[in-house]
């Protein structure tokens, strides 16, 4: 199976419906893999479901029909909430058709061996753990996943087919799960109060709102562009367009008085101390 696969036959189960679950299924339909025929979602939200009825997903409030009917079931629900959207789940799913699946857990600071523990009464549930951001909504997503005690080599396959057509998709240790998702999961989020920043300087300049935040939003692209398609380090790039006593080096000497560098370091460290406070308590 690769990236270049035919559709997938698959039925694809997403307990809990919000932001990430919709950005990967969104991309698993942008890319043509699935329709939202394909698709079960469950969630306590009336609201929430909304969205997924009007795509042509089946939508439920009960977790165990999600499991009864999925292949594929992501365990998409906020971390400390996790133990009893499976004990729902337990409640009322069919032990003899919810057997065999693959569950993909998408949660921050929740172990596979908290997973697995709480799946046990699953027979044969096999788990794989994926860190993934939103922007897979545009194919431009950074995920990164790490295999259960049962997970198959099919099924490491399909978790990098369902990843890779909306970004790039890596194999990493579970140990650096909460790191990567402090840095590619929240890092969008410190992006965006970049964009925003630059956005209300051009402002500040003169330039329209809709135009700045254009400018802003597309330097930013350009930038990270530079970086991945030319390969060099950010510290040659950066030097290219720092002339002598010119704009720039006037400007990046203000960033080094905020601090910039140092408070982004900080906030991945926040971030990922957080996601280690999000699992299921003991």
């Amino acid at each position: 199976m690769s990236v270049n696969s035919v559709k997938l036959h698959q039925k694809f189960g997403f307990i809990g419906g919000g932001n990430i679950a919709r950005a990967i299924c969104e991309g698993m339909v942008r890319k043509k893999l699935i329709s939202f025929s394909q698709v079960y979602v469950s969630s306590a939200t009336h609201t929430t479901l909304e969205y997924w009825k009007d795509q042509g997903a089946f939508t439920t409030t009960i977790n165990g029909k999600v499991a009864d009917e999925a292949d594929v079931i992501f365990l998409a629900v906020k971390p400390h909430i996790i133990a009893e959207a499976i004990a729902q789940l337990l409640q009322t799913f069919t032990p003899d058709r919810a057997a065999n699946k693959l569950f993909i857990s998408v949660l921050a600071g929740t172990t596979l061996a908290a997973i697995e523990n709480i799946l046990q009464e699953v027979h044969g549930a096999r788990v794989m753990r994926v860190m993934p951001n939103t922007p897979l909504l545009v194919g431009e997503g950074c995920s990164v996943y790490c295999p259960g005690q049962h997970a198959t080599e099919y099924d490491i396959n399909l978790v990098k087919t369902i990843f890779q057509v909306s970004g790039v998709c890596e194999l990493v240790p579970e140990s650096l799960i909460s790191s990567v998702g402090a840095l590619a999961g929240s890092g969008p989020a410190f992006i965006y109060l970049i964009i925003e920043a630059l956005s209300d300087g051009g402002v500040k300049l003169g330039i329209p709102r809709k135009t700045s935040t254009m400018f802003a939003a597309q330097t930013v692209l350009g930038a990270a562009k530079m970086v991945l398609e030319t390969g060099r380090h950010t510290g040659i790039l950066k030097e290219e367009v720092t002339s002598p006593g010119g704009t720039t080096i006037a400007g990046i000497h203000e960033l080094e008085k905020g601090r910039l560098r140092s408070t982004l370091m900080d906030a991945l460290d926040a971030a990922a101390k957080r996601a280690g406070e999000l699992g299921p308590k003991k």
